[in-house]
């Protein structure tokens, strides 16, 4: 089973970001995060590599172990990784790379959620 991994300190600005992605090959977007809950245990349906440029969090490995993330690391979910974002305290901004060309929030949906997904801002239930 595919796994999810944390490259800490990765990277030192968002030109090596750049850089990176360009070798990637993958297609880049611009994520901010406001304060959120600790989402529920999922996969994705698509490969993701997210860069985090602000503020901090953590994830949540398949075995539950926690990974602290900050300014600086590379966050790869291989595709059908079981992973869950931990909760956002303050607003994060992610640099969030897919590897094909397809809307954004297909490559995001939530595939085999564990529990209640969360409504977002605006969202009703």
């Amino acid at each position: 089973m595919p796994k999810i991994t944390v490259d800490k300190g990765y990277f030192k600005n968002h030109q090596e970001v750049m850089d990176d992605i360009a070798k990637t090959g993958y297609w880049p977007t611009t994520y901010v995060s406001d304060p959120s809950p600790e989402l529920p245990l999922h996969r994705h349906p698509e490969d993701i590599i997210g860069y985090l440029m602000q503020g901090s969090s953590y994830v949540l490995g398949d075995g539950g172990e926690r990974i602290e993330l900050e300014p600086g690391d590379r966050l790869v979910i291989p595709k059908g990784a079981l992973h869950a974002e931990g909760e956002v305290t303050e607003r994060m901004v992610y640099v969030v790379t897919i590897g094909n060309a397809i809307p954004f929030v297909e490559a995001l949906a939530p595939l085999d959620v564990q529990s209640e997904w969360p409504a977002m801002p605006g969202q009703q239930r």
